[in-house]
């Protein structure tokens, strides 16, 4: 059964990624790989806000769908590879002084928005006593 959870929440996590993308596609300059950007950023914050919330909550809803959310989800909609590729690519596109930023703003922003989704799930805890 984890084994099924774990596959239908990448499956749907993939999806959302794409259809982030495809969003995303139609709105920005399409040299800078903005959909990535954006959805491991949020997949930063889902996957810290859904393990912190899960440990705070060891018998909640989170954290009997640990394999879904965690795992499945978040693992399925975020993407190192892609931009391990995409920042290559706008390397070797000639653009390396955009594949250096790129490089150089995500991974802050990845740090940034896993610890205010620790953040939040903490705070929101504390709010509930």
């Amino acid at each position: 059964m984890p084994y099924l959870e774990v596959g239908i929440g990448s499956a749907l996590g993939a999806v959302c990624r794409m259809l982030t993308g495809v969003a995303v596609g139609g709105m920005s300059m399409p040299v800078f790989p903005w959909a990535t950007l954006i959805v491991n950023v949020l997949g930063s914050w889902l996957i810290a806000r859904f393990a912190t919330h899960a440990m705070l909550n060891d018998s909640g809803h989170v954290a009997r769908l640990h394999g879904f959310l965690i795992a499945g989800f978040c693992g399925g909609f975020t993407t190192f590879s892609l931009f391990s590729l995409e920042a290559v690519q706008l390397a070797l596109d000639g653009h390396q002084a955009l594949a250096a930023g790129y490089v150089a703003l995500s991974v802050p922003l990845w740090l940034v928005a896993a610890w205010w989704g620790d953040s939040a799930a903490r705070r929101a805890q504390a709010r509930r006593g």
